[in-house]
This record gives C-alpha cells, sequence and structure tokens, in this order.
C-alpha cells in the first residue's frame, strides 16, 4: 500500500490501443500517488484490463485496473496501478514529499 493524496486532476481515460480522442473519457480523480490513483469513470472497467490515463497537457500513463466499484449515481469508481513506474503528477510537485 501506497499513501495516497486526496487531490482532484482531471484526465483522460480510455483503452491504450484507442488512439481515437472521441473514444476517450473526460473525467477526474478522487485520489492519487506517484504509482496509482483512484478514477470515476462512466462505463464498469474489468480487473486486470489494462488503461490508459492521460493528465491534461500531459504526457500519458499505462496502468492496470485493479478492481471496480459500481457507485450509487450509476458511476464506477476504479483503482489503476501504473505500469510504467512512478508517475510526475503536476499537483504533486507542489505538495514534495507528502508521498515518500
Amino acid at each position: 500500500m501506497e499513501r495516497r493524496l486526496p487531490i482532484i486532476v482531471v484526465v483522460r481515460l480510455a483503452k491504450p490501443q484507442s488512439a481515437d480522442v472521441d473514444v476517450e473519457e473526460r473525467t477526474f480523480t478522487d485520489n492519487i500517488s506517484l504509482h496509482g490513483a483512484r478514477i470515476f469513470s462512466q462505463r464498469t472497467w474489468q480487473i486486470d484490463e489494462m488503461v490508459r490515463v492521460t493528465p491534461l497537457n500531459e504526457k500519458a500513463a499505462r496502468g492496470k485496473v485493479v478492481y471496480c466499484q459500481r457507485l450509487p449515481d450509476d458511476r464506477c469508481s476504479i483503482g489503476v496501478r501504473f505500469q510504467d513506474g512512478p508517475v510526475g503528477w503536476p499537483t504533486l510537485q507542489k505538495h514534495n514529499g507528502l508521498l515518500r
């Protein structure tokens, strides 16, 4: 387990192989860490499904869905573990050292 900060970041969410911007979902995080995030989604994701998370104006990160929880408002909350190492969330630079 890694410490997560309750920081909202606007992201684009899609399957990694999708190059079409029209199939990306614009959404936001509930919390973030260097190696993962909890993200809200309009669709249901399968555990172990790969996902591409792109913070606005930043480089995309690939991750794996570790859980998908249905919320009362028909959205889902997904836990994503990033596969390619730590993500340099620009917002975390303001909170330097809080995740270590």
